[in-house]
């Protein structure tokens, strides 16, 4: 047990032994860094067994002449030097609670790092504004956003699904068959962005290729809606197709012959 002393009787009484040549250096030390801390912390400074123990041994002086120290009833008025005591259940609730808190904010932090690491690698994550035009399919809001998706995709906000441009088809970069196929297909959609990005782009709904009543299932054009999209009033597909990152794909009334992909064609 820690032994509990008068605040400033000890002090006295190491001033008292700080003055004896028969010291040695290290109790010197020992003496004068106790009477820095109790000069500092007062009555509520501590001292472990180990320390109170040198304490009394040097403080002792059997023979020396130095002043012995004066032990003093551990009550609560004289003194706060006391031993450490285990925590109450409050302090223990209060500590739990806080670790509890760190974790939460720990998990909504890895939430909030993976949705940003989502939104940077989303596809077509650019977003052009487009002034669509209503069809007798379907409508776009006029102040609706889109992206793309890739060079004949875009992707009209608010919308579960996907809008296929018709009338041609780019180079996959999603699932190509071969690496120039991937980046041809990175090309297009770069080349579509920067299309849509330099002038002023008008997405308009057309009735898709597909027997009547798929529309809208997943049994026509694997349930994207379909459209054309112009910029400065010219079709993409076109600049597309002149610049050779497209093909022409034109489809029948309620059907479309093989998808063209010659770009893995040796």
């Amino acid at each position: 047990m820690l032994v509990l002393f008068e605040t400033e009787h000890l002090k006295s009484s190491i001033r008292t032994a700080l003055t004896q040549a028969t010291l040695t250096p290290w109790q010197r030390n020992f003496l004068s860094d106790v009477l820095a801390r109790l000069e500092r912390y007062g009555s509520k400074t501590r001292l472990s067994d180990k320390q109170l123990s040198k304490l009394h041994q040097i403080l002792g002086g059997e023979g020396t002449g130095r002043p012995v120290v004066r032990q003093e009833p551990r009550t609560a008025v004289n003194t706060r030097l006391f031993r450490h005591r285990p925590r109450s259940y409050l302090s223990r609730k209060a500590a739990w609670g806080r670790r509890r808190l760190v974790r939460d904010i720990m998990i909504v932090a890895i939430i909030a790092l993976v949705g940003l690491f989502y939104s940077l690698f989303e596809i077509g994550k650019t977003t052009f504004q487009g002034a669509a035009q209503p069809s007798s399919v379907a409508s776009v809001r006029s102040d609706q956003a889109f992206t793309i998706t890739d060079g004949d995709t875009v992707q009209v906000s608010g919308e579960r699904a996907g809008t296929r441009l018709v009338g041609f088809n780019t180079p996959e970069k999603f699932s190509p068959q071969c690496e120039h196929e991937r980046r041809l297909g990175e090309r297009a959609s770069a080349r579509l962005r920067e299309l849509v990005a330099s002038g002023s782009a008008q997405l308009t709904k057309v009735a898709c290729s597909c027997p009547p009543g798929t529309e809208g299932t997943s049994k026509c054009n694997h349930g994207r809606s379909c459209g054309t999209l112009l910029v400065d009033g010219k079709d993409v597909g076109n600049i597309l197709i002149s610049e050779g990152l497209a093909v022409p794909f034109i489809c029948g009334e309620t059907s479309c012959p093989p998808t063209p992909r010659p770009w893995c064609k040796a």
